[in-house]
């Protein structure tokens, strides 16, 4: 499943995949695949996502 919460989260505070993958010292295919739900992260690799968007675990990955 498509990770739409995360892209928009990312476009919302104006950032790249590379600039967030920078961010979490992963690389931008890791934050590509995430976004296209072809790769599920760690948990230790969300908080990081989270951190770096300014939202919640819940915010970005809980699915409805």
């Amino acid at each position: 499943m498509k990770n739409l919460k995360m892209k928009s989260a990312r476009a919302a505070k104006d950032l790249s995949q590379q600039q967030l993958a920078d961010m979490c010292e992963v690389s931008r295919q890791t934050i590509n695949a995430i976004e296209k739900g072809d790769y599920n992260p760690t948990i230790g690799l969300c908080i990081l996502i989270c951190k770096a968007l300014d939202k919640t675990l819940d915010e970005l990955f809980w699915e409805e």
